[in-house]
């Protein structure tokens, strides 16, 4: 039985989860834009005491490094790194875009249809500045999806999703055609999942494939996942974009 407590403060929801194996995971999962910071530790004190065990019972704590807000990312990374270093416990690093994917083989409006073999698609979600951070992946029975690309940032019309059969992720409502340009063939409603983001049961799902798999790491190591160094348009890029 692995114990897993999983964290991710990279958007405006707060989510923790704790896993005991067997039993079904406790979360506490709220929107809170800012206010992630009052909620986090108290969290997981009662998510702990609910599972009547201690901090140092587990055996890893998976942390969703990103991409994402960058304030909400450094939270989450800063409190995991002193949980860990507390209770002597390694972490488990997850791609925000990879907790997607995996909560999509599993709960998402399409799930089923995920099962087939090597069926391809898109996680996109809200970058900010008129951009979008998204990946590739491919389905595989009996497993979670695999990730066939670097996640990258780039325009919502340079977000490729040539080939693929379903494309999910906040990035669908926020930019509608110009994300979805590049759907040969055009994509129907039922191929897309808009509402869809980063939640600490898909974390659980990608920290458990990550422990299985040997990837737990030491907390020095553990770093956030940056993939865009500039974090604010100046005035002259603002009235550019936006043609103020």
């Amino acid at each position: 039985m692995t114990a897993l407590l999983a964290i991710d403060t990279s958007t405006a929801w707060c989510s923790v989860a704790l896993s005991l194996g067997q039993s079904t995971p406790l979360l506490r999962h709220q929107k809170v834009s800012a206010g992630a910071s009052g909620l986090l530790l108290p969290w997981i004190e009662e998510l702990i005491a609910e599972a009547n065990i201690t901090l140092q019972d587990l055996d890893a704590i998976a942390i969703g490094v990103g991409p994402g807000a960058f304030t909400g990312v450094r939270l989450g990374v800063a409190a995991v790194q002193g949980l860990a270093i507390a209770a002597n416990l390694p972490v488990l690093p997850v791609c925000s875009l990879d907790a997607i994917a995996a909560q999509l083989s599993v709960s998402g409006p399409f799930n089923q249809a995920m099962t087939r073999d090597h069926a391809q698609f898109v996680v996109a979600v809200d970058a900010r500045m008129g951009e979008v951070y998204w990946a590739q992946y491919e389905t595989q029975p009996a497993a979670l999806p695999r990730r066939m690309s670097e996640v990258m940032l780039s325009a919502p019309e340079e977000v490729d999703l040539s080939g693929a059969q379903f494309v999910a992720g906040s990035a669908i409502a926020e930019f509608g055609e110009r994300l979805l340009i590049t759907a040969k063939p055009a994509l129907p409603l039922a191929r897309m999942d808009s509402q869809i983001g980063v939640h600490a049961m898909g974390l659980l799902l990608q920290g458990q494939h990550l422990w299985d798999q040997g990837g737990q790491l030491e907390v020095h190591a553990l770093e956030p996942l940056y993939i865009r160094n500039k974090v604010a348009l100046t005035t002259l890029e603002r009235e550019n974009a936006f043609g103020v």
